[in-house]
């Protein structure tokens, strides 16, 4: 065989091992190049090294040939040989294993070996986690492509390498915009990843389900990233598992615990800091109806949970503070494994068919002697003490200053109120036993029937307990149906929502929040105090200032609790019902619980969540009501409805006595019933909308509706609706009872679960926080596109790039500092920052001016420039009008942009030291210094913002004349510029060189340079003789007296010569490119005569000076004078300034210092870069900036490719 076919024979056996490893190794990385090991006796080869490219095997086999064969040679058989490599390769492993995991980590072996692989084919960091690996196929047009799919904290990667095709994907969770499983003719049960720009099908998983279930999680939490900057942080109290779990890490384990936390928290209304520790099969005894029912046990830090297989059978909630004795009865075969367990409020619950009794037993002991044994606000009995006969209880209309006796229910019971002066009635009681009014209806049918609701209450309570430890049944949900007495409302609602666990876990937490909040200001306050007479004012109890007070102090503390959602409109609608039925302290609760678990991020600037849940309404309606959803989606009434809808819970386009029995069934069944009472409206009013030609007409139909549903039960005099307005003038429509309503959506829509519902809320989170992401990176491109040059286009991808750098700074930077923090309260524009570090990563991939080694430099100086308010951050504003200064400005602007890159604040102290005008120039009157960065829109904006500052606020006239008056007058010229000084020319000559360094016309670029950068030096050296020297020396001052008359007579000859030269320099025009070159090689004639001629010609500058001040104009600098004609870029130091006459070289310089007299203008610097067409048309050259972007994305990770070695070898 030919050593051709020999060697086709072994690139084709070796796409075949390649894709036989992807396809069959659970951890392989597609290696097509190998090193192996085999004797010339045995069949059987081992595997050395690999490596994706000819490059990376090239290094393995160096580093086989320094350390392994040469000792290869004192074996004597081939065994020994084998064994020994086996055994050195094995040995090398196992220590780059070792040391590259930390000690701590439980991952098992594999999953660490798979972790590692990862991070090298992917080029990712130590700091990016693997969750977990799955073997798939990627759906690469019609062609399946067999490969690896692995699921990071923050990417999805995935790697294929079949018959030498080679397939790679990286997408980050924050792009993704849809996940969805589904199974089609073309893709069997696969799983779709859609992002802005592609879709993504994966299949022939092992198990589906669960990597689609942890990739919803993954995602939800790179979208919390989006929402709130809530990263992913590992827990680390996770506890390890009883029995090894095989290829199962660490982090898979955490996320596992996570979902189950969630589930546990939201079916039993808990707090969010409570964690489940286990769960169990067994038997409840239920006493109301005497079964035993099957389910689960939960058991947790502070609660034990029952939840049945029915749904609706059994739940129960114990929490740990209640519990008095937990004991192990004896077992029967009635009732095997028993475990009884009592509470202060003397129940008892008897638990049976455990499967690790004595294990439970245990755990449940260790948390009760962590659990406190007393809580200042008491316990459940006080509810059933304080309410046994809540119809006894008297009813008057008490003034506002009517002492009120503290209910034994409240926290203030054992502490004084502290956060009034004096006690006020609200701490104790609702408003509603305040205000309710004497009237004819107490006595009458309607009381009757509140009779009755209560003793059914009390009888349910009698046999299904009482507080927290009830058993929550069918039974139960059916009296909620049928509306709760007024009387018992507060307490069923602390009970149902879980507030009140909170309640009496933080004793006085209320209190203190008050006294701490009050007296003090800020926009949250300012928008309470706006709406507080808009909170129900035809209610009486908020048409005086006991209510308004109360619910002042409600909103504020809860502002000052969660500043991140701070007061958003509606919350005062809500809180003031919930005052109505509770005292302060119990509102105060209640909307915790709303707002941070019953309806999460509801009530943030952006209302994210309601638009989630909108966009269930949405698909429901669709499922539902098929033939109205197209027509609503016509009208565009969806979108209107449900915000006004959910985010009240109906309080405010509902009469309110209809809208409370909304509230009663809604803390009892979460949103599940605000979807379902929802559909059952539209349901009702189906035809109508359907007739409807607009959305103002459909908005008509549905608030005539709602105006007219109506509570006949309701003890309470009918309040005032703003809807009512709608219906006069014309005939009253039908009045819907809100009973009837409750009952007909239980019947038609009751079908609707919570699991359904939270899957839902993913998918629909997902498209809700991407289409604002869009909507922010719409805002703030057409914020800044008005005083950028960039396109739109082009500022739309630098928006993606600049956002990308931030988001990678929230999971892989080193700690969480103010550039991860992104504040949702903020302009869009302000959101995401970058700091130095990540500025120059940017600059180094997009800038136009790349300085090789130098760049970082340039990078670092082009921050310092940019970040106006030293905060050490910079906005996308910021970035992009530096990245337009060098990519879209004329000439002028470019240079000058690259002039104050070489002055103060741009040039640090340490860069430049002796910069002492222009320091002086940048640090004088630095509080009202305008950036030329700054645009007429951000002055304005900066008096709003000083306005809100100040003590004494102005009228907008005002700074409308300081805003006229900044703009004429701090207006920036080239003229305004300070001078350069020597070492800060220096900086300049130094980054211009490294910029030209690997540019096709360099060494034209270099000779040019450096004849500007001689003539600048000589003007200089001429302008010291004019410049003014305020501060001198006394033996100067006597030197100067006793100098020759004649060299007195002649500077003013000198000065009149000096200033013509330096003004024809300043005339050349601009715009006049034609005699660049014939002006470039007068200026180097020019340039030898004045060399050659020094300290002989009469009209020599150096003649005219003195002998103390030519000596010191030689030694002002220790820098060294060198040729341009040997020297290339990388040969140039620190201290080298390159000219282009020799002659200046030879005139060497005798001093150690940098001269600080020396300097020169912008307009020199400029005039004189004019003079050299190759320097204008490198400056003038446009360069597309998207195609710099392209690169960047190409090379934000390095990728190891099997074309490596071949293009560098091609190129070569």
């Amino acid at each position: 065989m030919s050593f051709l076919s020999l060697r086709g024979l072994c690139q084709a056996v070796c796409l075949l091992v390649g894709t036989l490893d992807v396809v069959l190794d659970s951890s392989a990385r597609v290696a097509p190049y190998r090193i192996l090991h085999q004797t010339q006796d045995s069949q059987i080869y081992w595997t050395v090294a690999c490596g994706s490219s000819r490059k990376e095997i090239t290094k393995h086999w160096e580093w086989l040939e320094n350390n392994l064969l040469q000792t290869l040679s004192i074996f004597d058989n081939e065994e020994d040989i084998t064994t020994f490599v086996k055994g050195k390769i094995h040995g090398i492993i196992a220590e780059e294993n070792k040391n590259q995991q930390p000690q701590s980590e439980e991952d098992p072996g594999k999953f660490k070996e798979a972790e590692l692989k990862m991070r090298k084919q992917f080029g990712m960091p130590e700091v990016e986690k693997l969750v977990n690996y799955y073997s798939c196929s990627y759906w690469k047009g019609r062609v399946p492509r067999q490969g690896w799919l692995y699921l990071t904290v923050n990417h999805l990667c995935f790697y294929s390498f079949l018959l030498g095709k080679e397939v790679t994907l990286v997408v980050q969770w924050v792009d993704v915009t849809q996940l969805e499983k589904n199974a089609t003719l073309l893709f069997p049960e696969c799983i779709k990843v859609s992002t802005r720009d592609s879709e993504l099908y994966f299949s022939m998983f092992l198990n589906i389900n669960e990597t689609f279930k942890l990739m919803e999680q993954l995602a939800n939490i790179a979208m919390r990233q989006l929402l709130d900057n809530e990263g992913f942080l590992e827990d680390k109290t996770l506890p390890k598992p009883r029995k090894p779990l095989k290829n199962i890490s660490a982090l898979k384990r955490d996320l596992d615990a996570r979902a189950k936390n969630e589930c546990y928290r939201a079916t039993f209304r808990l707090p969010k800091d409570e964690r489940l520790d286990g769960h169990t099969d067994c038997t409840l005894w239920t006493p109301f109806n005497k079964m035993h029912i099957p389910g689960q046990m939960f058991v947790s830090n502070n609660y034990i949970c029952f939840a049945s297989k029915a749904e609706e059978a059994c739940h129960l909630i114990i929490p740990l503070r209640e519990v008095t004795i937990v004991e192990k009865a004896d077992s029967s075969s009635v009732l095997p494994s028993p475990l009884s367990i009592s509470t202060k409020s003397k129940m008892t619950f008897l638990f049976a068919n455990l499967k690790d009794r004595d294990f439970l037993v245990q755990r449940i002991s260790d948390f009760l002697q962590k659990t406190p044994s007393k809580t200042p606000c008491g316990n459940d009995r006080e509810w059933k003490e304080s309410m046994a006969e809540p119809g006894n209880e008297e009813v008057a209309e008490l003034p506002s200053s009517s002492p009120l006796p503290v209910s034994p229910t409240s926290a203030f019971n054992s502490q004084p109120i502290s956060f009034c002066t004096g006690e006020v009635p609200t701490a104790s009681q609702g408003l509603l036993k305040l205000f309710r009014r004497n009237s004819e209806e107490l006595l009458g049918p309607k009381a009757a029937k509140e009779k009755m609701k209560e003793e059914s209450w009390n009888i349910h309570f009698f046999e299904y307990g009482r507080g927290m430890c009830m058993y929550r049944t069918a039974k139960t949900r059916e009296l909620i149906q049928k509306g709760i007495p007024e009387n018992l409302r507060g307490e069923l609602w602390l009970l149902f929502s879980g507030a009140w666990n909170e309640m009496v876990t933080h004793p006085g937490y209320y209190a203190d929040l008050v006294e701490k909040s009050m007296g003090k200001y800020n926009l949250a306050t300012e928008e309470i105090e706006r709406d507080l007479h808009r909170s129900m004012p035809e209610h009486p109890a908020f048409q005086n200032e006991l209510g308004i007070a109360a619910l002042r102090r409600v909103l504020t503390a809860y502002a000052f609790r969660n500043p991140t959602i701070g007061y958003c409109q509606a919350m005062n609608i809500v809180t003031s019902v919930l005052l109505l039925y509770c005292n302060e302290e119990e509102a105060f609760w209640l909307l915790v619980a709303l707002c941070e678990r019953m309806l999460p991020d509801y009530y943030n600037t952006r209302v994210v969540g309601a638009l989630v849940d909108q966009g269930i309404f949405e698909e429901l309606t669709r499922d539902y009501l098929p033939q109205l959803s197209e027509k609503m989606q016509e009208l565009g009434v969806i979108s209107t409805i449900s915000l006004s809808w959910f985010l009240t819970l109906f309080l405010s386009v509902m009469p309110f006595e209809s809208a409370v029995v909304i509230v009663d069934c809604f803390f009892y069944e979460g949103i599940k019933f605000i979807l379902q009472v929802s559909l059952a409206i539209l349901d009702a009013n189906v035809e109508k909308l359907l007739n409807c030609c607009d959305e103002g007409e459909a908005m008509t139909v549905l608030g005539r509706y709602l105006d007219n549903v109506v509570n006949q039960q309701s003890v309470s005099p009918r309040i005032p609706h703003l809807h009512a307005l709608l219906t006069s003038g014309e005939d009253q429509p039908l009045e819907i009872d809100i009973f009837e309503l409750i009952k007909t959506s239980y019947e038609k829509f009751s079908s609707l679960r919570a699991d359904d519902i939270e899957q839902m809320r993913f998918k629909q989170r997902l498209k809700v926080i991407q289409s604002l992401e869009d909507t922010a990176k719409r805002s703030v491109v057409r914020a800044v596109s008005g005083d950028i040059n960039f396109s739109m286009e082009e500022l739309e991808e630098l928006y993606v790039v600049f956002k990308a750098k931030h988001l990678m700074s929230c999971y892989w930077g080193n700690n969480r500092t103010a550039v991860a923090c992104r504040d949702q309260n903020l302009p869009y524009l302000e959101q995401y920052r970058i700091d130095l570090e990540q500025f120059r990563e940017l600059f180094a991939s997009l800038t136009p001016w790349s300085c090789g080694l130098h760049t970082p430099v340039l990078a670092g100086r082009m921050f310092r420039l940019l970040d106006e308010n030293r905060d050490s951050l910079i906005n996308f504003k910021e970035f992009v009008t530096g990245m337009s200064g060098m990519y879209h400005g004329d000439l002028t602007e470019k240079l000058k942009l690259l002039y104050k890159l070489h002055l103060p604040p741009a040039l640090s102290s340490e860069e430049a030291e002796s910069a002492l005008e222009a320091t002086s120039y940048f640090t004088e009157d630095a509080v009202t210094e305008v950036s030329p960065f700054v645009s007429e829109l951000d002055l304005f904006l900066h008096c709003e913002s000083q306005e809100e500052k100040s003590t004494s606020p102005q009228d907008y006239k005002y700074y409308l004349r300081m805003w006229a008056k900044e703009k004429d007058t701090k207006k920036e010229t080239i003229k305004d510029l300070p001078k350069m000084s020597q070492e800060q020319f220096i900086e300049l000559c130094k980054t211009l060189y490294n910029m030209f360094s690997e540019d096709p016309v360099e060494q034209e670029l270099y000779h040019a340079i450096a004849t500007v950068a001689s003539l600048l030096l000589r003007i200089g050296e001429v302008g010291k003789k004019f410049s003014s020297r305020p501060m001198k020396k006394a033996g100067d001052c006597k030197a100067n007296n006793t100098q020759d008359p004649v060299s007195e007579e002649e500077s003013p000859t000198s000065e009149q010569s000096q200033n013509s030269a330096v003004e024809r320099q300043l005339q050349v025009d601009p715009e006049d490119r034609a005699a660049g070159d014939a002006q470039a090689g007068k200026t180097q004639q020019e340039n030898q005569t004045l060399g050659d001629g020094v300290g002989e010609g009469i009209g020599s500058p150096l003649l005219l000076l003195s002998d103390d001040e030519a000596k010191d104009d030689m030694s002002m600098s220790s820098y060294s004078m060198v040729s341009t004609g040997s020297l290339q870029c990388e040969d140039i130091a620190d201290d080298t300034v390159l000219v282009g006459c020799e002659a200046l070289s030879s005139a060497a310089r005798y001093g150690s210092t940098v001269d600080t007299d020396w300097s020169i203008s912008f307009e020199q610097v400029l005039a004189s870069m004019l003079t050299e067409s190759a320097l204008v048309n490198y400056f003038e050259k446009k360069i597309d900036i998207l195609q710099k972007i392209k690169d960047q994305k190409k090379v934000e990770r390095q990728f190891s490719s099997s074309s490596d070695y071949e293009l560098s070898s091609v190129s070569g």
